[in-house]
């Protein structure tokens, strides 16, 4: 699709961003398909930390996607809001989020909440302020397969995290946690050897200490477990997709979803322009040269970014006029979609009118 060519884009107000919500609806049929079609959609968990948007979690409860993973509590919020039957809270709460919990149990009472933890004074905590020996809540064990960032290593330590949660009267133990973040592999061969060596090692300790439900993986595994296995899986980024996982990992076939819009807003020297795409409007976490794509200015290259501004360096500068639509594609979604209130929806090659906010932006 050429994003440039979509209707009624000059009353858009840039920095922005667009969400086609086609693509979006042709991405969770895929899912669905990759998790072995609609008798297995119960497997699917997806993470809603890509979208943050009620609408987008709406559109898969009816596809019947009913099961979420979120990062924080407002994303869980959201999608209790939307209609999710389960919502697992896949960061380990402290402090006072443990009371916004509590609340938020109070007040979707249709939801199933859950949570992580690899720490057995973080479960006392849980337990304390939000376990109810009549309606027990939900606790997985966080397992650290090889990504060393949260979690515990399968074996002693997550057996007696377990025998100290089903100690704990308002706790369940529910089940096993292995995200697998740190695996990016491009080659899909090895993106797959380095899966079920972590399979290998959940499936050994399932023989002697099976688990009630084990949610795994990430994106650029998503496929992988979906055939390896049939545990529950947590995509994410599949929703809207990015042209850094494109690239990386064209064995998933996901449309792009979503796009910026910018506009020129000067042209400070030969052979330059200056676009409204900051830093506050794009994920720039990585190299500033690996931030984003022009569909319709492949040779351009960035000369500097700062908070409002992009300068490019691009032969077709001398044909471009100040106020000119510029169409970005960013590398990272997840945070980027973080840095906008709203996103403009497009459908059929045309601004349909609707804007959907990014409700859970906030932690």
């Amino acid at each position: 699709m050429n994003w440039k060519n979509i209707e009624g884009l000059d009353g858009v107000e840039s920095p922005g961003l667009l969400v086609d919500s086609e693509k979006i609806q042709q991405n969770i049929d895929r899912m669905i398909e990759i998790v072995g079609g609609a008798e297995h959609i119960d497997r699917l968990f997806p993470h809603v930390k890509t979208h943050k948007m009620p609408e987008v979690t709406r559109m898969q409860v009816d596809a019947g996607i009913t099961k979420f993973k979120a990062a924080t509590l407002s994303e869980a919020q959201m999608a209790a809001g939307a209609g999710a039957s389960e919502v697992l809270i896949a960061h380990q709460l402290v402090g006072p989020k443990l009371d916004r919990l509590a609340t938020l149990i109070e007040d979707f009472p249709n939801t199933k909440f859950a949570v992580l933890t690899d720490d057995p004074q973080a479960a006392d905590a849980i337990n304390e302020k939000c376990g109810d020996a009549d309606a027990p809540l939900d606790v997985y064990i966080d397992i650290d397969c090889g990504m060393h960032r949260t979690g515990i290593p399968l074996g002693a330590r997550s057996d007696a995290l377990r025998a100290h949660i089903d100690s704990l009267s308002g706790l369940n133990f529910a089940g096993l946690h292995v995200y697998d973040g740190h695996l990016h592999d491009p080659d899909l061969q090895q993106r797959t050897d380095k899966v079920k060596e972590i399979l290998g090692k959940v499936a050994l300790h399932e023989k002697e200490h099976p688990s009630p439900r084990i949610i795994v993986g990430g994106s650029p595994t998503f496929g992988i477990w979906a055939a390896e296995t049939s545990w529950h899986l947590s995509p994410g980024t599949t929703l809207l997709w990015d042209f850094g996982y494109g690239d990386a990992h064209p064995d998933l076939p996901m449309n792009i979803a979503a796009a910026l819009i910018s506009r020129v807003i000067s042209k400070p020297g030969e052979g330059k322009v200056c676009i409204d795409l900051g830093h506050k409007s794009i994920a720039a976490e990585m190299q500033l040269e690996k931030r984003f794509q022009f569909p319709d200015l492949p040779d351009a290259q960035p000369i500097g970014q700062s908070e409002e501004h992009l300068v490019l360096q691009t032969p077709a500068a001398a044909s471009m006029q100040v106020g000119d639509i510029v169409i970005a594609i960013p590398r990272h979604i997840c945070p980027t979609v973080a840095l906008h209130s709203h996103a403009t929806v497009v459908s059929g090659g045309r601004v349909t009118g609707e804007r959907w906010q990014v409700t859970a932006r906030d932690r």
